[in-house]
């Protein structure tokens, strides 16, 4: 898997502050999408395990009180990105107690496979849907468009 951008501090992709990956590669590509740089799967950098270290450390650094990861892109349930990404989201349940996880997804909970719903067993919040332009509304709180639909699953806090 690549990612495209890391924040180890973020306060826009979901509530609190958090921690933020954007992984590379998207099949849905859609019209008036923000991060058409994602799309690629070979855009970015590798994700390797010093990456996933890191991202574990800065969930658990307790100089800056990050309420959890968001997982973004691209899309994290890209087939090419599912293994990586249900490694990841396992690890962040063992070693970090308390932190939720939010996932962005181009596809629709009902349409996932038996591999992407694994991952979705065991975050919090997946807001899934393709980013429909003629459906945009910036007024909306953690999606783009009408048609996304924010699934809260559990909250760990």
């Amino acid at each position: 898997m690549n990612y495209h951008n890391y924040y180890p501090v973020d306060i826009v992709n979901g509530p609190g502050t958090r921690v933020s990956l954007f992984v590379a590669g998207c099949v849905h590509q859609c019209k008036g999408c923000y991060n058409q740089s994602t799309w690629r799967l070979d855009a970015g950098h590798l994700f390797t395990q010093e990456m996933e270290d890191k991202i574990i450390n800065d969930l658990n650094d307790t100089r800056i009180k990050r309420r959890g990861l968001s997982l973004s892109g691209g899309d994290p349930l890209h087939p090419q990105n599912v293994a990586a990404v249900l490694k990841l989201v396992k690890r962040v349940r063992q070693e970090c107690a308390g932190k939720d996880i939010w996932l962005w997804s181009g596809y629709l909970l009902s349409e996932l496979t038996i591999e992407q719903q694994q991952i979705v067993d065991i975050i919090d919040v997946l807001v899934d849907g393709k980013y429909e332009q003629a459906q945009r509304n910036p007024s909306l709180v953690w999606k783009g468009s009408e048609n996304q639909i924010i699934h809260y699953f559990k909250l760990n806090n």
